[in-house]
């Protein structure tokens, strides 16, 4: 076939060469390779269909009939790009891109439909038109797959009699304010000694040998499923290929997803003329109620063919040999262990100062407290990126909560609930630190929010929170969630005990002793220690010629967490669904 268009001047020698290098590097087939990257595929389906003898479907003067669609299902069509067009006098009109996709279906097609017969259309317009005719239904299913049960969907703005009573409550706070404040530090001063026990434990515990599996050979490598939410991404698009192209893994087990949103034009066309290999492929989101990531990857999981399931983000730079070691220590742990959690880190840790201290924060979250959690046994809140599931687990989860805009912490503890275990897997995926304040402040904000989503959502019904976790998980969900929470909107309350040091005064003392207040002031102060430590000891593991004499400066930094808390409080109230994206490739120079 590609020889004839070839010959027929339909294809030029370096679309051929082109197309040759390719399959040769990514694997795949010589005709999707030609088709994928060729700038006039009207003239090229034409004359495929000339030296076929197949039809041409046209997709806009003729939609596709929705209860054929139904019938095969629109998740299916959308998956593997085929589209029951129409019935001509008892036969089903097949559209495909490929003669080779509809011979795979072949068997599926006729049990559903009986006779069929097949008609060629670009795979865009495909797309285009299941999205036209059915796009509210696929729309839909991404946002309910989680049950109603576990989803916090239901949140609703606050109303005005709730702000009435918020407002009511607040000034009779203020009216107390000396005994408000004193319980207020009390609690804070209690969730603050649970969090700094849970932290020592994690920095005294040892870190896990990792046994190495390079050498053990896997007879039948599973395929891998990598999905990628993209919105507004056109900048990075091409370093995104270029990154996910150095993964060390067979291509024909290796299945990229990039999913981008229905009205993202600017990133579908980047998409378009990145010049996809084979493995990689364009998911395109239906318009829905809401515009989340989990959405977009609950609509990309119905589309997964791997057993594997991964998620990166854009601007991720995984290294090579990630997919690899993933595969092998799924192969060596039983079905109880759902999901892997990747190193988080950054390639950009000196461009500022808030790059320094975000990069910080990072290494004492992912090489220090993570793993003292999984050695306590206590549940692991996910990160958002370079995580992987065996699929089977996350479908009978129900993917993410399409509402949640912190589904990674969401859904790392409906894993630990149903009886699953999340473990920490010695490979980095370097990533962009946020470096600017404001957007920092945004992205932070979210977090916070999506936690808040998250304690609420579970916290529902806490007695069967408890039987699911026991008590020391459930515990360490109260101290993860509740408690840091607690410490990141009274922060500046416990800040204010600072005044007493430089000897002034504080509406506390009329509540509480002296002895007491030392007490308080004491604690802060050996959380504060602890919070250096961590980050030397994090800093130290991470391998980065960081100096430690940067650690001491989050004192400065923790006080955008809690402008960033703030907001998210505001959030909850009014837009609780609300996802304040990140920006990404805002840097002028790049590690390609």
């Amino acid at each position: 076939m590609a020889m004839s268009l070839l010959r027929d001047g339909v294809i030029s020698a370096h679309d051929m060469v082109q197309a040759l290098a390719q399959v040769k590097a990514g694997g795949g087939r010589l005709m999707t390779a030609l088709l994928a990257g060729h700038p006039r595929q009207d003239q090229l389906y034409a004359a495929i269909a000339d030296l076929t003898g197949l039809g041409l479907a046209d997709l806009h003067r003729q939609p596709p009939d929705p209860r054929l669609i139904d019938r095969l299902g629109a998740s299916f069509c959308a998956a593997h790009h085929v589209l029951p067009w129409r019935d001509s006098g008892g036969t089903t009109v097949i559209a495909t891109p490929e003669a080779e996709v509809f011979a795979q279906h072949y068997a599926r097609l006729i049990a559903t439909f009986g006779p069929v017969t097949h008609a060629l259309a670009p795979q865009d317009r495909i797309d285009t038109a299941l999205l036209d005719t059915r796009g509210p239904q696929l729309a839909r299913q991404a946002e309910t797959y989680l049950p109603l049960k576990d989803s916090c969907r239901e949140f609703q703005r606050a109303s005005r009699g709730r702000l009435i009573l918020l407002s009511a409550l607040g000034l009779a706070a203020v009216a107390v304010l000396p005994l408000t404040l004193s319980v207020l530090m009390i609690w804070a001063a209690f969730t603050l000694a649970l969090t700094a026990v849970m932290k020592l434990g994690a920095v005294l515990s040892q870190p896990r040998v990792e046994t190495d599996d390079a050498n053990v050979v896997i007879a039948r490598l599973p395929v891998v499923s990598i999905m990628v939410g993209l919105y507004k991404e056109s900048d990075i698009a091409a370093r995104l290929v270029l990154r996910l192209g150095r993964l060390d893994y067979p291509r024909d087990k290796l299945d990229v997803l990039l999913v981008v949103e229905e009205d993202d034009h600017l990133t579908r066309n980047a998409l378009r003329h990145a010049n996809l290999p084979a493995w990689m492929r364009i998911a395109v989101t239906p318009r829905g109620k809401v515009k989340t990531k989990p959405r977009a990857l609950n609509f990309g999981l119905t589309q997964c063919r791997g057993s594997i399931v991964g998620v990166y983000d854009a601007e991720d730079m995984p290294e090579a040999d990630q997919i690899r070691k993933v595969v092998e220590r799924f192969h060596h742990r039983g079905p109880e262990v759902a999901c892997l959690q990747g190193i988080l880190d950054f390639y950009n840790p000196t461009r500022n100062w808030l790059a320094r201290c975000f990069t910080i924060e990072y290494a004492s979250w992912f090489r220090v407290i993570l793993p003292g959690l999984e050695r306590m046994g206590l549940p692991l809140p996910l990160g958002g990126t370079t995580l992987f599931f065996r699929r089977d687990a996350l479908e009978k989860l129900g993917g993410w909560d399409a509402h949640n805009v912190t589904e990674d912490a969401d859904l790392g503890m409906r894993l630990v609930r149903q009886g699953y275990r999340t473990e920490l897997l010695q490979t980095t995926t370097f990533e962009e630190a946020n470096c600017v304040a404001l957007p920092w402040v945004k992205q932070r904000s979210r977090w916070v929010k999506g936690y808040m989503m998250t304690y609420i959502t579970h916290m529902r019904q806490p007695r069967l929170v408890w039987r699911q976790m026991g008590t020391r998980g459930f515990l360490g969900f109260q101290v993860l969630f509740l408690g840091s929470l607690t410490q990141t909107l009274l922060a500046p309350l416990m800040w204010s005990m600072f005044t007493l040091q430089l000897g002034l005064g504080h509406p506390i003392t009329a509540w509480l002793d002296h002895s007491t207040v030392a007490a308080l002031s004491m604690l802060f102060v050996f959380a504060e220690m602890l919070n250096m430590a961590t980050g030397m000891i994090g800093l130290h593991r991470s391998g980065h010629k960081m100096s430690w004499a940067w650690v001491p400066t989050l004192t400065l930094y923790f006080p955008l967490q809690a402008l960033a808390g703030y907001k998210a409080f505001w959030e909850l109230l009014h837009a609780p669904f609300y996802w304040d994206k990140t920006t990404h490739g805002s840097l002028s120079t790049h590690k390609a």
